[in-house]
């Protein structure tokens, strides 16, 4: 009974020593545009010449794969698109979106002295006293489970066999934490220009439930970090509720970034907001502790690949139909910006 006594303290004293990880959840100075797509081209970049990059290479998706055969080449072709600076949405309130106001509310890669290459954002608010929000999203749900490789011209190409032992794609700092149990703390590197409005930072579990923390307000000049510290988090390790739960499939759940929530107060000064945003980061407790397993589950049977695949399915629907049309709508737009007639002649 001594000796159970002395085995339950001493797993116990173990688990309070690795209780704490930290880890770049995204570091927005790697997913700046590295490499030139050219969505008019089916051949992808192979004639680029001296175009700019307009496309992060890590984390270029394709959703062409799965759109169906209605659509042509040219139409899939504007189906890939990457987490780069430039490719992310500012979704404003119902009540905020006009065509000014969502007109002048983007992301772009802005350059900073200090950490290089970081996102910029812009938005602008409605000038009536009234609150309203804006959130920063990316371009489309990161998905937890891709190991796709990717070709310097931006095709994605998914491998017969991938390795599911090593890192995904949008780990290490694009976009996705593995092995998550508890969250304890949330902090976020952001540049403030003594606006204020308040910043929260969205997270998506493997569930996809969202979960919104609050970090402060953008109420000073120049770089800083705001954290948010989980309220619940309980320290001693003998003051929780210890349970076994089954290990897989749900035995690596991760995070997912989900964006930025941006608050304005209706008393608060309104119109353009300007902020920019280098990482956030995690300290969490993990899941489960990293063992040397026989079997690899996933690879004996799938199940995790197949709920992402199925998200990806959908993601198409919403993203890859959007793209379609705005490529549609470039096809219809005017090219002219003067009358090339004189008055009182008739154009021929």
């Amino acid at each position: 009974m001594k000796r159970s006594f002395m085995l339950i303290a001493m797993a116990l004293l173990v688990a309070g020593a690795v209780i704490a990880e930290e880890a770049v959840l995204i570091d927005f100075t790697k997913i700046a545009a590295d490499i030139y797509v050219d969505p008019g081209n089916p051949e992808g970049a192979q004639d680029s010449g001296d175009q700019a990059p307009n496309q992060n290479r890590q984390t270029m998706m394709d959703f062409s794969g799965v759109a169906g055969n209605s659509y042509t080449q040219a139409q899939k072709q504007v189906m890939r698109t990457s987490l780069g600076l430039e490719n992310w949405e500012v979704h404003l309130a119902s009540s905020s979106r006009t065509v000014i106001n969502q007109g002048l509310s983007f992301t772009k890669p802005a350059a900073s002295t200090q950490y290089g290459t970081v996102m910029g954002v812009r938005v602008h608010f409605p000038v009536e006293p009234f609150n309203s929000w804006a959130r920063i999203a990316p371009p489309f749900e990161i998905p937890a489970y891709d190991w796709d490789e990717v070709g310097d011209d931006g095709s994605v190409t998914r491998p017969a066999r991938p390795d599911r032992r090593t890192p995904s794609r949008f780990e290490d700092g694009f976009g996705v934490v593995k092995n998550v149990g508890t969250v304890k703390a949330v902090a976020v590197n952001v540049y403030g220009l003594n606006f204020p409005h308040a910043l929260s930072v969205i997270l998506i579990d493997n569930d996809g439930t969202e979960r919104i923390m609050q970090m402060g307000y953008l109420q000073f000049d120049g770089w800083a970090e705001l954290r948010w510290d989980n309220p619940a988090y309980l320290q001693e390790v003998r003051n929780r509720d210890l349970r076994l739960y089954p290990l897989y499939p749900q035995s690596t759940p991760f995070i997912k970034f989900g964006g930025f929530l941006i608050q304005r107060d209706g008393g608060k000064i309104g119109g353009d907001f300007v902020s920019y945003f280098r990482e956030v980061r995690l300290i969490y407790d993990k899941a489960v502790l990293e063992t040397e397993r026989d079997i690899n589950d996933e690879d004996e049977w799938q199940i995790i690949q197949t709920r992402e695949d199925a998200r990806k399915a959908f993601e198409v629907r919403r993203f890859g139909h959007s793209q379609v049309l705005r490529y549609l709508e470039r096809q219809k737009q005017a090219t002219e910006t003067e009358f090339n007639f004189q008055s009182g002649q008739q154009q021929e």
